[in-house]
């Protein structure tokens, strides 16, 4: 049985310029859980140097170009002369091909441990090239999580992108409020591991997991998005790899000024119908801003000199052509820890904004550091028998 994923339309990371993009309404194929073997793919014959060969993902070739700890140095950028399309393949010569069941897997860290918020900002067993367009590497933001739900499609089942979300428990997932209010949670699903939308030849593979229960906060207002958080208690705990953990949370009312961050998504590349999501996870670092600059900045838009900027709201942004936007609703906003290189904490849940990348104008994010104590109390209720 196949499960593919879709988009539909949210409150997406931008670039100036974007590609590896899907139009708006376009469906995204992806298979539950599976591993393309040589065996059951269809076989593609292509040429290289020694000869032909057939077209096959990396870690199915032992062709010698793995470096010694495993890893292989990806393009994802699209070349229309090569003959393997997919840009996770190799042309592979018979003497070198491999079955599912002895593929190369690159050496696991021996000093990686779970603990939270650890960025792979050098991509986990694979690394990126010609990611010119704000691309994150392969298992770089290990919290990332996309929220779906489950619809039945002919005789298989699709699933269907609603937002962003980030893993900060092993059955627990933080969202926006407005991504869930009013949904059923017997559909909901969270992917986990996910990276390229479009293929199932990531090394490692993700995995769907079924909501047992959401909390919304009991203050959220969805006209204004005040108080815009949720979690989501997952019905089967995730197994913690270097492409599935979780972030690490502040404390109550911990501040961030002048710190610069990260913002991840699947959203829009722009704002309204010439938009396009994201097949790639997206990266964007963006300062955050002050909430009285953010405030200031925010009445000269439309929405005037009177508009007052909730307390449940922190900024980030304001920089042209960098932005969060349509489709990163629920996404994490992650800041660095202090003294600790590549250890974050979440800030930020994406809420709304005003355009897209435009300078001087923030995106506004629910700001985690005020919902310590609801997400503990929460958390700690859940776990209650």
């Amino acid at each position: 049985m196949n499960t593919k994923m879709f988009f539909v339309v949210f409150v997406s990371i931008i670039v100036t310029v974007s590609a590896q993009t899907l139009e708006e309404g376009a469906e995204q194929a992806l298979e539950d859980n599976t591993v393309r073997t040589l065996d059951q793919a269809p076989v593609k014959t292509c040429t290289n140097v020694n000869g032909t060969g057939e077209c096959v993902p990396y870690y199915l070739c032992n062709n010698g170009k793995f470096n010694t700890d495993g890893e292989n140095v990806i393009d994802i950028r699209f070349n229309e002369d090569k003959e393997c399309i997919e840009y996770f393949e190799e042309c592979c010569g018979a003497e070198h091909l491999l079955t599912d069941e002895n593929k190369i897997v690159p050496v696991r860290n021996e000093t990686y441990i779970t603990e939270c918020g650890i960025r792979n900002s050098a991509g986990v067993g694979v690394r990126i090239t010609g990611n010119s367009d704000g691309e994150s590497e392969y298992g770089e933001f290990p919290w990332m999580v996309a929220v779906t739900r489950r619809e039945p499609s002919n005789d298989s089942f699709i699933n269907v992108y609603m937002c962003g979300g980030s893993l900060i428990a092993e059955n627990v997932v933080m969202t926006a409020a407005h991504c869930v209010n009013g949904k059923d949670v017997d559909v909901m699903r969270i992917r986990v591991g996910e990276w390229d939308t479009q293929t199932t030849f990531e090394l490692f593979q993700h995995s769907d997991h079924e909501v047992e229960k959401f909390v919304i906060h009991e203050k959220f207002n969805k006209g204004g998005l005040h108080n815009d958080i949720a979690l989501l208690f997952l019905k089967t705990k995730v197994e913690m790899s270097e492409v599935a953990n979780t972030i690490c949370l502040p404390s109550q009312d911990q501040p961030f000024d002048g710190k610069r961050c990260f913002a991840t998504g699947w959203g829009k590349d722009q704002f309204g119908k010439e938009g396009e999501y994201q097949v790639i996870l997206k990266k964007v670092e963006l300062p955050t801003v002050p909430r009285d600059q953010c405030q200031a900045n925010l009445r000269k838009t439309r929405l005037g000199r009177r508009f007052i900027l909730h307390d449940s709201f922190m900024c980030a942004g304001g920089e042209e052509g960098k932005d969060t936007c349509k489709g990163d609703g629920g996404s994490p906003l992650v800041c660095p820890v202090e003294g600790f290189p590549d250890k974050y904490y979440q800030a930020g849940i994406v809420a709304w904004g005003v355009g897209c990348g435009q300078k001087d104008v923030p995106g506004v994010y629910a700001n985690v550091a005020h919902f310590r104590n609801w997400i503990d109390t929460q958390i700690a209720s859940y776990s209650q028998p």
